[in-house]
């Protein structure tokens, strides 16, 4: 499994203090766990992003980040932020934003 460890490192530091944070390799990376909810992750030099549907969907308008499709089929929800979009506030925008939705109540189904 290779991921770029310094992302990571990276990451870990942008993740808020005061939630139960678990670390899981998935996705061929590593994955952030916020509390018991997939936040965010490391797959190769890319950060991977749960940001639910909509959210992903105007995210995918943003520079340098392209749908999660490691099977060629894009996940709903899931997007990845290439290197150049990855300067240190970028980094900390993009993992707030994870983390708000990982923080969401999951939706009931009736």
């Amino acid at each position: 499994m290779v991921y770029d460890e310094n992302l990571a490192v990276r990451i870990r530091a942008t993740l808020p203090a005061d939630a139960l944070i678990d670390e899981h390799k998935m996705f061929g990376g590593l994955v952030f766990m916020l509390d018991g909810h997939m936040c965010c992750g490391v797959v190769k030099d890319s950060l991977m992003l749960r940001l639910g549907p909509e959210r992903a969907e105007r995210a995918l308008a943003e520079p340098h980040v392209r749908p999660m499709d490691l099977t060629k089929r894009p996940m709903p929800g899931m997007v990845l932020v290439d290197p150049p979009g990855l300067d240190d506030a970028g980094l900390q925008g993009w993992v707030d934003v994870a983390a708000g939705f990982a923080r969401q109540p999951p939706a009931r189904r009736p």
